[in-house]
């Protein structure tokens, strides 16, 4: 059983993420914004180089590349515990190289061919994501019969793939992918549903922090809402959240 859920944060090094797109797009902020979420008591930190928000271009690896590895690589060796936001295997080879110790493929090993078996052959820790499809035309694939049983059944043909790529049972992490392919009230059944994902018996992220579902008309007025689905999440049997804002969310689970 999960005894309390870990705090993941989100750093973005990119100019056009949908929250904080260009707030920490150079190396310098992106480190420092990295130390701050370290002190604020962040389990781990997430990083990435290309925005996933609805309708995004992708970004080259070369740029991807670029903007990631050396904040990796200093953030490593200030002793945090990285992860890489990122679809391409060989983005996740060189991150792992720098020093992560987590990939979190937001397409689930669907976007690359590659990742499955790069990610066994580094044998670290891997958050499987559900996904349908890149961000510039997901949100015409948000068309499910049961979002709950369907997510689960898309989820568990990833995870045999990356059994089966030689990914250990014990390094994979699943992330049910709110608000990738789904629609308001997909994301809000699969949270009133959540349990039935951690049936799925494998340690869960929920990544919902100031997502377009909550409400507000900007990011940061869905702050208050993204408290309240990490409230709703304590006792859940959830083992993390990925969020913007670390502090709120680490003091709010501690005294949950």
């Amino acid at each position: 059983m999960i005894d309390k859920m870990l705090v993941m944060g989100i750093l973005n090094v990119t100019p056009d993420s949908f929250s904080d797109g260009g707030l920490f797009d150079s190396t310098e902020k992106a480190i420092a914004r990295g130390l701050e979420m370290m002190a604020e008591g962040a389990e781990i930190i997430d990083i990435g180089g290309e925005s996933t928000r609805p309708g995004a271009q992708r970004t080259s690896q070369d740029e991807e590349l670029q903007r990631t590895i050396p904040v990796v690589k200093a953030l490593a060796e200030s002793g945090a515990v990285i992860s890489i936001d990122t679809m391409r295997a060989e983005v996740a080879r060189a991150a792992v190289e720098a020093g992560a110790t987590y990939i979190n493929d937001v397409s689930g090993g669907i976007a690359d061919p590659q990742m499955h078996a790069t990610a066994a052959e580094l044998d670290v820790k891997y958050i499987l994501m559900h996904w349908r499809g890149h961000s510039v035309d997901m949100n015409s694939q948000a068309i499910y019969s049961d979002i709950v049983a369907d997510v689960k059944s898309e989820l568990s043909v990833q995870i045999e793939k990356a059994l089966a790529a030689g990914i250990s049972r014990h390094n994979l992490f699943i992330d049910p992918g709110l608000g990738f392919a789904k629609d308001a009230e997909h994301n809000w059944e699969l949270l009133t549903r959540i349990d039935e994902i951690v049936e799925l018996g494998y340690p869960v992220l929920i990544g919902a922090s100031r997502k377009r579902f909550l409400g507000g008309d900007t990011p940061l007025e869905r702050e208050g809402a993204t408290l309240d689905v990490t409230r709703g999440l304590i006792g859940k049997g959830i083992w993390g959240v990925r969020v913007h804002s670390v502090a709120p969310h680490r003091e709010l689970i501690s005294h949950g």
